[in-house]
């Protein structure tokens, strides 16, 4: 917009230019005096430096005076060539010297004349000294007077350095008073500068301000009109959300690109007027565009609400729209649309992703169960299948152990609850609580710890399922185990019944024998008591003897539960060795033990594990009585395995196992005997890994089998197994 010259601004001109006037002036004023420093100052540099290079050469003259005056004393007084230099040298230095020292002062005529004068006297007088030296006809004393008189040119040289200082001094004061003038001439110029600009900008700042008060409201109008018209375009062309200007009645009159790719359509089909609210609304939501067209017409805002858009190609897209129109009674307005595919889309994957989560707990757990920090039940969900669920909430608030049970003891609800503490998932944690009937219920829990974004627990999410059913199989087939256990036991003590029975015998000879010696010795005149007391302890041992081996045998088949002993398994393999020694012997077997000394007690059922080692001896027996050829070899041995645990290894020298039957031959019913049952290895192998251990066979060398298995310890034993001892049994 331009705005014709006014008087006012005529009469701004005047004093402008007399501004710019003014300051033309100045800079000239300041350039001359510029000009003007710049050469004063450089003539004031330039005495500086000749007075400086003045006093270097005084200061050499000095030094070779002092030099020349040393040389001719140091020979005068001792004769001695070495201190003399070459002839000429002294004078050549001094004339250069005494030059360059008239040339620096020839602008001075005092300095000058002192240099002239001071040139001659060293010449002379050098020359001097060089001939009373050269002819060596003066006496030393003469000598010396001559090179005192010296004190008279060092006495010229000063002079003239103290007249040089004192020219220095004076050039210096005259830059300080140049330095001075610049400082001023600058801050005046700075002064009457600034004075000038700020009228200058005094005036202008009037003229702006007429000038702004005349444009002022059309500016404003035109400013306010730019900037809603830039943030509306930025909000549309942005395309965060889809935005559309339209009519009440339904003509969409633009639109941003947003809402374009929403509904499928391109630009040419808006600039066609194709778009349009009944249109692309389906049926079943005329009604409700309906009543958005009343709000409109009657507040002048539509609230948001869902709804569907048909996209060109007759597909529908759920949206959020609302909208507002211009002002007040307007026929346009602007409305705002965001395309809720991909929400409903999340919504339906969250939905689906539930459903096949629900239908995972139904089918493989029977609770669902979350707590929060002090471990309180906050949210419990049981399958539909469970027929003694709890009542709903019943247990809410409440901590595991704060609900009625019946097992585990406390010990084992104390490391429960150190493990919940320390935040650490767990698995399979088995309780039992009452049922309605009255029944033991069991329930396996399994959880892992929560943790929020900031590390922090918050609690346990979890599953737990009813295990009642597999407990009772488990008992049940604990039993049947037990009940093929004795009658495997049972089996074996008939096949031993002639070993059992003579080393029964044994001790019941024996005691017969020691009973008649005792008869014999009282018969005697006098009665050896000594004897008959040595005889009754004999037979005390032998009735002891015949007891362990029937209490062994009583223990082998009777039907006892389980039990948790703790016994020396060295021990019970020497009791398997001796109940079985009749048949070793009987087939002709050489029998080796090397057991380990000091092995940690064992904890387990001591009786099952006696029918381990029994069994495994009884095989080996049996495997080697078909042989002809060779020693019969049978070796035990018990020492540490390397996981810290016991571990017994049963060898023989028998025809061995074939490698495809090593696996096989710890299945139930499978046996190459040809008598065999098929139930010993299955059996022993049950009852080993009953007590944590493991079981299994190899090869031994040259020929034969071995069979090997571990128990571990349940506390921490560690005395070492550093010595064998051996126990051959005949």
């Amino acid at each position: 917009m331009s705005i014709p010259l006014s008087q006012s601004s005529r009469w701004f001109a005047r004093p402008l230019t007399l501004v710019v006037v003014v300051l033309l002036a100045v800079v000239a004023a300041t350039g001359f005096l510029a000009i003007q420093y710049r050469q004063e100052r450089q003539a004031a540099d330039l005495l500086f430096e000749r007075s400086r290079q003045v006093l270097e050469t005084l200061e050499r003259l000095r030094t070779v005076i002092a030099d020349v005056e040393a040389q001719r004393r140091g020979y005068l007084l001792t004769l001695d060539p070495s201190y003399l230099k070459a002839y000429g040298v002294s004078d050549e230095s001094v004339r250069r010297d005494a030059q360059a020292l008239q040339a620096l002062v020839a602008s001075d005529p005092l300095q000058n004349h002192r240099a002239g004068h001071l040139a001659l006297t060293v010449t002379a007088k050098l020359r001097e000294i060089d001939d009373i030296v050269k002819t060596a006809s003066t006496s030393g004393l003469a000598a010396l007077a001559m090179i005192r008189s010296l004190d008279e040119i060092r006495s010229q040289i000063d002079q003239m350095v103290d007249h040089e200082r004192f020219l220095l001094v004076d050039h210096e004061k005259r830059a300080e008073a140049l330095e001075r003038r610049k400082t001023w001439l600058i801050a005046a110029a700075v002064v009457i500068v600034a004075t000038l600009a700020g009228a200058a900008l005094a005036l202008a700042r009037l003229e702006a301000r007429r000038r702004r008060k005349a444009t002022e409201e059309n500016v404003q109008l035109q400013n306010d009109v730019a900037e809603r018209e830039k943030k509306i375009r930025r909000l549309v062309d942005a395309n965060i959300i889809g935005i559309i200007i339209w009519e009440v009645d339904g003509r969409i009159l633009e639109a941003n690109d947003a809402f374009l790719r929403m509904v499928g359509y391109d630009r040419e089909d808006l600039t066609a007027g194709r778009l349009h609210r009944a249109t692309l609304t389906p049926p079943e939501w005329h009604e409700r565009d309906a009543r958005t067209e009343a709000e409109l017409r009657r507040s002048g805002t539509a609230q948001p609400f869902e709804k569907e858009y048909v996209r060109k190609d007759g597909s529908r897209v759920p949206v959020l729209i609302g909208g507002a129109t211009f002002e007040e009674g307007a026929n346009q307005g602007v409305g705002f649309v965001l395309d809720l595919s991909e929400r409903k889309r999340a919504v339906e994957a969250l939905r689906q992703s539930e459903e096949r989560f629900r239908t995972l707990v139904q089918f493989s757990f029977d609770v669902y169960w979350e707590t929060d920090a002090q471990h309180r039940f906050i949210h419990q969900e049981f399958a539909d299948s469970l027929a003694d669920a709890p009542a709903s909430g019943s247990e809410i608030g409440k901590t595991r152990w704060e609900v009625p049970y019946l097992e585990p003891d406390e010990e084992t609800w104390r490391k429960h609850r150190e493990t919940l503490d320390a935040h650490l998932p767990f698995r399979d944690f088995e309780l039992a609580r009452l049922a309605p009937d009255g029944s033991k219920r069991y329930v396996s829990v399994s959880g892992m710890p929560v943790f929020d974004d900031t590390g922090r627990f918050v609690g346990y999410r979890g599953v737990g399922r009813h295990i009642t059913e597999r407990r009772l199989a488990e008992e049940a087939l604990r039993a049947m185990q037990a009940e093929l256990a004795h009658v495997n036991r049972v089996t074996t003590m008939g096949q031993l019944t002639a070993s059992i029975a003579h080393e029964v015998n044994q001790p019941i000879a024996a005691t017969v024998t020691n009973a008649q010696a005792a008869l014999r010795w009282l018969r005697a005149q006098p009665p050896n008591l000594g004897e008959v007391r040595d005889s009754l302890g004999r037979i005390v041992e032998d009735g002891q003897r015949a007891g362990n081996v029937i209490g062994g045998i009583r223990a082998l088949i009777n039907k006892l539960p389980p039990r948790r002993d703790r016994f020396d398994l060295n021990e019970a393999i020497l009791e398997m060795v001796v109940l079985t020694r009749s048949e070793v012997l009987k087939h002709g077997i050489s029998l080796q033990t090397e057991l380990a000394p000091g092995l940690p007690m064992v904890e387990g059922d001591r009786t099952q594990l006696l029918q381990v080692i029994l069994n495994l001896i009884i095989n080996a027996i049996e495997a080697m009585d078909g042989i002809d050829w060779g020693t019969r070899e049978l070796r035990i041995n018990t020492g540490r395995d390397a996981a810290g645990g016991v571990l017994v290894t049963v060898r023989d020298s028998g025809p061995g196992l074939d490698p495809a039957d090593v696996e096989h031959v710890f299945k139930a019913f499978y046996t190459t005997k040809p008598k065999g049952m098929g139930m010993g290895l299955a059996i022993c192998r049950s009852m080993v890994e009953a007590h944590g251990g493991r079981m299994w066979a190899s090869a031994n060398e040259p020929r034969g089998a071995v069979f090997q298995f571990t128990l571990p310890l349940e506390r921490d034993e560690s005395i070492p197994a550093q010595h064998v001892r051996s126990n051959p049994a005949a």
